[in-house]
């Protein structure tokens, strides 16, 4: 399992994946205890219609009816290398006139995997069907301490057109959580900003191993509605193998390039651009730089333009995620017709802190470690240069620590199907990826 993900990647190799997830045991024991409802609501839905009129000459009273549905058992357990077992056990109120009534077990026992259709969605599948249909025996009837199970055999019968086993195969997906069209919302673009989404694609098929249902995905970035071409990664990601024991419902990882890849986006879409106006004017920095004041006749408001010079990166070490911003600052006078006198480099090297709230991970400069001030004129001399850092880098501090977190403060949606969220998240900062181990919980229904 040391290259999980990267087993995934398919031929074409510009396809790699950045980031993934790994569906635990633990996670598959909650889907089945929050769909054992569902399972009970639909499967009452589909038994306890009301019966199409009978156009043959047989007597009413000889109809069953199925007066009551629960569902005791329902189960979903890993097959490694194969996918899901889905087991269920339903017990069936059935009423015949004039007023015998018996109990009738419907066992489901059903094989499901998760493919990858044409149009590169995952799609829950079933494979292999066993369903049974056996009749519950009272003590009265058998003279014994307990009810037991006796096969229910009578083909032609009301109760097994009424049951339908064959339909019930065809639609067992439905009686999971999980249909096709959440596992679809999987794809779905999520807005950063206005004018930027992410989007996470599904590189292949889910493997299946004793650690769980293992994901593979690529993120894809649109800015203004076009996908944006992003930094080559310089290594094929792979997930690190987890612990087999690991009582999370679902374990995320990221890799250092998606992060870039985050930020390269941002730079893209103008996002991390400051312009403000300083505290100085052309009047007040002509105190301390005399050349200004043959420059400007009249007192103008400074202004300070910084855009992005090259793209940014992170790196990830132990505990510890910096952003490296590489920035051109103009710095000029005029609020409305900007005239730069000075053009300054500046190079920032800010932490990271990383949190998730519900399905978002929340993205913020902890602190700035470091900035660098190059002057980009060779005729300024080393004591404007000292001027400049004392007047400018206050300012640049900051506003590129207010920009970045205005920017992420919505936060960036992570990987997630529709309906669940994220509980008793646990983030771990490594070399190279961050781990985020979450439980699923199920969104209340609202309205």
């Amino acid at each position: 399992l040391s290259v999980l993900l990267s087993l995934l990647v398919p031929a074409h190799s510009a396809r790699s994946p950045d980031c993934g997830g790994i569906l635990t045991p633990s996670g598959l024991r909650y889907l089945a205890e929050v769909s054992k409802p569902h399972a009970e609501s639909v499967l009452r839905r589909d038994f306890m219609a009301p019966p199409a009129p009978d156009p043959s000459p047989t007597s009413p009273s000889s109809r069953n009816q199925i007066t009551s549905v629960k569902v005791d058992k329902f189960s979903l357990t890993l097959i490694p290398d194969t996918g899901m077992r889905l087991s269920i056990e339903v017990d069936l109120g059935v009423t015949s006139a004039p007023s015998a009534t018996k109990e009738v077990r419907l066992s489901i026992l059903a094989d499901l995997h998760v493919e990858m259709n044409p149009e590169g969605n995952l799609e829950l599948v079933t494979s292999d069907c066993k369903p049974t249909l056996e009749e519950v025996q009272s003590t009265e009837e058998t003279d014994r301490s307990a009810p037991h199970l006796s096969s229910f055999k009578s083909s032609g019968s009301d109760i097994d057109k009424q049951i339908n086993i064959e339909k019930i195969c065809l639609e067992v997906s439905r009686l999971l959580l999980l249909p096709n069209e959440r596992l679809m919302s999987l794809a779905a673009p999520f807005p950063i900003t206005p004018s930027c989404q992410v989007q996470y694609l599904p590189l292949a098929a889910p493997m299946y191993s004793e650690q769980g249902i293992i994901i593979s995905l690529q993120t894809t970035f649109q800015v203004a509605g076009t996908v944006i071409p992003l930094p080559v990664s310089p290594v094929p990601f792979s997930m690190p193998e987890p612990a087999s024991s690991s009582p999370s419902h679902l374990i995320l990882a990221f890799s250092e390039h998606f992060y870039t890849s985050l930020f390269s986006a941002l730079e893209e879409s103008g996002a991390l651009n400051v312009s403000l106006l300083s505290s100085l004017t052309t009047a007040t920095l002509a105190e301390r730089i005399t050349q200004m004041g043959s420059l400007f006749q009249e007192d103008l408001p400074v202004v300070l333009r910084a855009v992005t010079r090259s793209a940014p990166h992170v790196v990830l070490e132990e505990d510890k995620a910096i952003v490296q911003l590489f920035l051109t600052a103009q710095i000029g006078a005029g609020s409305s017709l900007f005239q730069s006198f000075l053009s300054v480099n500046v190079d920032v090297t800010a932490r990271l802190h990383l949190s998730v709230a519900d399905t978002r991970m929340i993205i913020s400069v902890a602190a700035i470690e470091d900035i660098e001030l190059s002057l980009a004129a060779s005729d300024v001399g080393p004591i404007l240069a000292a001027l400049l850092e004392e007047l400018f880098l206050p300012t640049i501090r900051e506003e590129v620590t207010a920009q970045i977190n205005g920017v992420l403060r919505q936060g960036v949606f992570l990987p997630h199907i529709a309906g669940f969220t994220y509980t008793n998240v646990n983030i771990t900062i490594h070399k190279d990826y961050v781990l985020i181990p979450c439980n699923l919980q199920l969104e209340a229904r609202t309205g």
